[in-house]
Protein backbone atom coordinates (compact mmCIF):
# COMPACT_ATOMS: atom_id res chain seq x y z
CA UNK A 1 0.00 0.00 0.00
CA UNK A 2 0.98 3.81 -0.55
CA UNK A 3 1.36 6.39 1.84
CA UNK A 4 1.69 9.99 0.48
CA UNK A 5 3.80 11.68 2.83
CA UNK A 6 3.82 15.86 2.38
CA UNK A 7 6.31 17.22 4.58
CA UNK A 8 8.43 19.97 3.68
CA UNK A 9 11.19 19.68 6.60
CA UNK A 10 13.28 17.01 4.58
CA UNK A 11 14.81 15.53 8.13
CA UNK A 12 11.51 14.56 9.16
CA UNK A 13 10.64 13.54 5.74
CA UNK A 14 13.16 10.98 5.87
CA UNK A 15 12.53 9.97 8.84
CA UNK A 16 9.03 8.63 8.25
CA UNK A 17 10.17 7.48 5.25
CA UNK A 18 12.59 5.03 6.83
CA UNK A 19 9.68 4.26 9.23
CA UNK A 20 6.59 3.64 6.61
CA UNK A 21 9.28 1.22 5.16
CA UNK A 22 10.04 -0.72 7.62
CA UNK A 23 6.80 -1.27 7.88
CA UNK A 24 5.95 -2.54 4.75
CA UNK A 25 5.00 0.33 3.14
CA UNK A 26 5.83 2.07 0.11
CA UNK A 27 5.98 5.88 -0.02
CA UNK A 28 5.69 9.00 -2.35
CA UNK A 29 7.45 11.87 -1.12
CA UNK A 30 6.47 16.01 -1.44
CA UNK A 31 8.00 18.64 -0.10
CA UNK A 32 4.90 21.40 -0.22
CA UNK A 33 1.38 21.35 -0.92
CA UNK A 34 1.23 21.75 -4.36
CA UNK A 35 3.68 18.79 -5.52
CA UNK A 36 1.71 16.44 -3.10
CA UNK A 37 -1.17 17.54 -4.66
CA UNK A 38 -0.08 16.44 -7.78
CA UNK A 39 1.45 13.13 -6.89
CA UNK A 40 -2.25 12.41 -5.50
CA UNK A 41 -3.60 12.84 -8.97
CA UNK A 42 -1.03 11.02 -10.88
CA UNK A 43 -0.89 7.56 -8.94
CA UNK A 44 -3.07 5.58 -6.37
CA UNK A 45 -2.24 6.68 -2.67
CA UNK A 46 -3.86 4.63 0.39
CA UNK A 47 -3.58 7.61 2.65
CA UNK A 48 -2.09 10.93 3.40
CA UNK A 49 0.27 11.65 6.14
CA UNK A 50 0.30 15.84 5.59
CA UNK A 51 2.13 18.65 7.61
CA UNK A 52 0.52 21.53 8.11
CA UNK A 53 2.72 24.51 7.54
CA UNK A 54 4.01 23.75 4.01
CA UNK A 55 5.18 26.26 0.94
CA UNK A 56 2.98 26.70 -2.15
CA UNK A 57 -0.11 25.20 -0.45
CA UNK A 58 -0.79 24.51 2.80
CA UNK A 59 -1.97 20.88 4.62
CA UNK A 60 -5.52 22.71 5.39
CA UNK A 61 -6.08 23.76 1.44
CA UNK A 62 -4.76 20.55 0.38
CA UNK A 63 -6.81 18.55 2.64
CA UNK A 64 -9.74 20.35 0.57
CA UNK A 65 -8.41 19.69 -2.56
CA UNK A 66 -7.94 16.03 -1.65
CA UNK A 67 -11.68 15.87 -0.23
CA UNK A 68 -13.32 17.11 -3.29
CA UNK A 69 -11.97 14.06 -5.11
CA UNK A 70 -11.49 10.98 -2.09
CA UNK A 71 -12.39 9.86 0.51
CA UNK A 72 -8.75 8.40 1.50
CA UNK A 73 -7.34 8.52 4.74
CA UNK A 74 -5.70 11.47 6.21
CA UNK A 75 -3.86 12.40 9.13
CA UNK A 76 -2.28 15.53 10.00
CA UNK A 77 1.57 15.36 11.36
CA UNK A 78 2.38 19.16 12.86
CA UNK A 79 4.04 20.85 15.22
CA UNK A 80 1.07 23.17 15.62
CA UNK A 81 -1.18 21.14 18.26
CA UNK A 82 -3.56 24.30 19.81
CA UNK A 83 -7.17 23.05 19.76
CA UNK A 84 -8.48 25.00 17.07
CA UNK A 85 -5.92 23.60 14.66
CA UNK A 86 -7.28 20.14 15.56
CA UNK A 87 -10.90 21.50 15.03
CA UNK A 88 -10.13 23.09 11.96
CA UNK A 89 -8.33 19.90 10.42
CA UNK A 90 -10.87 17.80 11.74
CA UNK A 91 -13.48 19.85 10.65
CA UNK A 92 -12.41 19.67 6.84
CA UNK A 93 -12.39 16.23 6.90
CA UNK A 94 -8.75 15.16 8.37
CA UNK A 95 -8.89 11.10 10.06
CA UNK A 96 -6.36 11.67 12.42
CA UNK A 97 -3.75 14.71 13.89
CA UNK A 98 -0.69 13.69 15.36
CA UNK A 99 1.25 16.41 17.00
CA UNK A 100 5.20 16.33 16.58
CA UNK A 101 7.57 14.59 17.82
CA UNK A 102 5.95 10.97 17.68
CA UNK A 103 7.20 7.79 17.54
CA UNK A 104 7.66 5.39 14.99
CA UNK A 105 5.62 2.85 16.57
CA UNK A 106 2.70 5.58 17.24
CA UNK A 107 2.84 6.27 13.83
CA UNK A 108 2.84 2.70 12.33
CA UNK A 109 0.26 2.18 14.60
CA UNK A 110 -2.07 5.20 13.42
CA UNK A 111 -1.58 4.27 10.07
CA UNK A 112 -2.65 0.23 10.08
CA UNK A 113 -5.39 1.31 11.94
CA UNK A 114 -6.74 3.55 9.67
CA UNK A 115 -5.81 1.94 6.73
CA UNK A 116 -8.21 -1.13 8.06
CA UNK A 117 -11.04 1.01 8.98
CA UNK A 118 -11.09 2.03 4.97
CA UNK A 119 -10.52 -1.47 3.97
CA UNK A 120 -13.58 -2.81 6.11
CA UNK A 121 -15.78 0.32 5.46
CA UNK A 122 -14.56 0.00 1.28
CA UNK A 123 -16.14 -3.54 1.55
CA UNK A 124 -19.34 -2.82 2.60
CA UNK A 125 -19.37 0.23 0.50
CA UNK A 126 -21.11 -0.69 -3.11
CA UNK A 127 -20.46 2.71 -4.63
CA UNK A 128 -16.83 2.72 -3.39
CA UNK A 129 -15.79 0.41 -6.60
CA UNK A 130 -17.93 1.83 -8.79
CA UNK A 131 -16.40 4.97 -9.24
CA UNK A 132 -12.89 5.27 -10.50
CA UNK A 133 -10.81 8.86 -10.58
CA UNK A 134 -7.48 8.91 -12.18
CA UNK A 135 -6.07 12.88 -12.54
CA UNK A 136 -8.97 14.96 -13.83
CA UNK A 137 -11.02 11.58 -15.13
CA UNK A 138 -13.36 9.79 -13.32
CA UNK A 139 -15.15 6.76 -15.02
CA UNK A 140 -18.27 4.80 -13.45
CA UNK A 141 -19.00 1.42 -14.17
CA UNK A 142 -22.82 1.66 -12.91
CA UNK A 143 -23.66 4.13 -15.13
CA UNK A 144 -21.34 3.77 -17.86
CA UNK A 145 -20.41 7.11 -17.95
CA UNK A 146 -16.79 9.28 -17.52
CA UNK A 147 -16.40 12.62 -17.34
CA UNK A 148 -13.35 15.21 -16.86
CA UNK A 149 -13.33 17.74 -14.52
CA UNK A 150 -17.03 16.66 -13.70
CA UNK A 151 -17.76 17.27 -16.96
CA UNK A 152 -19.26 14.46 -18.82
CA UNK A 153 -17.79 12.87 -21.57
CA UNK A 154 -20.18 11.39 -24.85
CA UNK A 155 -17.94 8.99 -26.40
CA UNK A 156 -18.94 5.50 -27.96
CA UNK A 157 -19.34 2.33 -26.50
CA UNK A 158 -15.69 1.10 -27.59
CA UNK A 159 -13.66 4.47 -26.73
CA UNK A 160 -15.95 4.14 -23.01
CA UNK A 161 -14.39 0.27 -22.71
CA UNK A 162 -11.21 2.01 -23.94
CA UNK A 163 -10.95 4.14 -21.44
CA UNK A 164 -12.41 1.98 -18.84
CA UNK A 165 -10.02 -0.39 -19.20
CA UNK A 166 -6.64 1.86 -19.28
CA UNK A 167 -8.57 3.15 -15.27
CA UNK A 168 -8.59 0.16 -13.75
CA UNK A 169 -4.53 -0.41 -15.23
CA UNK A 170 -3.15 3.22 -14.86
CA UNK A 171 0.67 3.11 -15.61
CA UNK A 172 0.77 -0.11 -17.59
CA UNK A 173 1.74 -0.96 -20.99
CA UNK A 174 -0.95 -2.46 -23.33
CA UNK A 175 -0.17 -3.45 -26.76
CA UNK A 176 -3.04 -3.04 -29.63
CA UNK A 177 -3.21 -6.89 -29.62
CA UNK A 178 -4.22 -6.64 -25.64
CA UNK A 179 -6.15 -3.77 -26.13
CA UNK A 180 -8.22 -5.47 -29.18
CA UNK A 181 -8.73 -8.44 -27.32
CA UNK A 182 -10.11 -6.58 -23.95
CA UNK A 183 -12.29 -4.32 -26.19
CA UNK A 184 -13.16 -6.08 -28.82
CA UNK A 185 -13.16 -9.61 -27.38
CA UNK A 186 -11.71 -11.43 -30.31
CA UNK A 187 -8.72 -13.04 -29.65
CA UNK A 188 -7.47 -14.74 -32.78
CA UNK A 189 -6.68 -12.24 -34.74
CA UNK A 190 -6.74 -8.17 -34.10
CA UNK A 191 -6.84 -5.03 -36.40
CA UNK A 192 -3.81 -2.46 -35.80
CA UNK A 193 -6.08 0.47 -37.46
CA UNK A 194 -9.46 -0.24 -36.00
CA UNK A 195 -7.41 0.43 -32.53
CA UNK A 196 -5.44 3.37 -33.49
CA UNK A 197 -8.61 4.51 -34.93
CA UNK A 198 -10.28 4.24 -31.52
CA UNK A 199 -7.22 5.52 -29.36
CA UNK A 200 -7.73 8.85 -31.33
CA UNK A 201 -11.22 8.98 -31.17
CA UNK A 202 -10.56 8.82 -27.15
CA UNK A 203 -7.56 11.50 -26.97
CA UNK A 204 -10.45 13.85 -28.46
CA UNK A 205 -12.60 13.06 -25.38
CA UNK A 206 -9.86 13.27 -22.80
CA UNK A 207 -6.52 15.56 -23.96
CA UNK A 208 -6.78 19.15 -24.22
CA UNK A 209 -4.75 18.92 -27.12
CA UNK A 210 -5.03 15.53 -28.66
CA UNK A 211 -1.83 15.78 -30.47
CA UNK A 212 0.31 16.46 -27.45
CA UNK A 213 -1.65 14.22 -24.86
CA UNK A 214 -0.94 14.51 -21.07
CA UNK A 215 -3.09 11.39 -20.19
CA UNK A 216 -3.01 8.64 -22.84
CA UNK A 217 0.61 7.83 -23.83
CA UNK A 218 2.38 6.25 -26.85
CA UNK A 219 5.16 3.50 -25.98
CA UNK A 220 6.98 3.60 -29.50
CA UNK A 221 7.10 0.13 -30.76
CA UNK A 222 5.18 -1.14 -27.93
CA UNK A 223 1.67 0.25 -27.20
CA UNK A 224 0.21 2.57 -25.43
CA UNK A 225 -0.85 3.28 -21.42
CA UNK A 226 -2.45 5.99 -19.31
CA UNK A 227 0.14 8.24 -17.40
CA UNK A 228 -0.76 11.46 -16.27
CA UNK A 229 1.69 14.18 -16.74
CA UNK A 230 -0.11 17.01 -15.02
CA UNK A 231 -2.51 19.92 -15.98
CA UNK A 232 -1.73 23.03 -17.66
CA UNK A 233 -1.57 25.60 -14.85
Amino acid sequence: MTILVAEDDHAVRSLIRMSLEGGGYGVAEAKDGLEAYEIFCSQPVDLCLLDVMMPKLDGFNLLRKIRERSKVPVIFLTARAEGMDMVLGLGLGADDYMAKPFSADELLARVGAHLRRSLEYGSVNENASDIIVYGQLSIDRKTYTAAKNGVPLAMGAKEYKLLLHFMENPERVFTKRQLYSAVWEENDWYDDNTVMVHISRLRGHIEEEPGNPRYLKTIRGVGYKLHFTGEKP
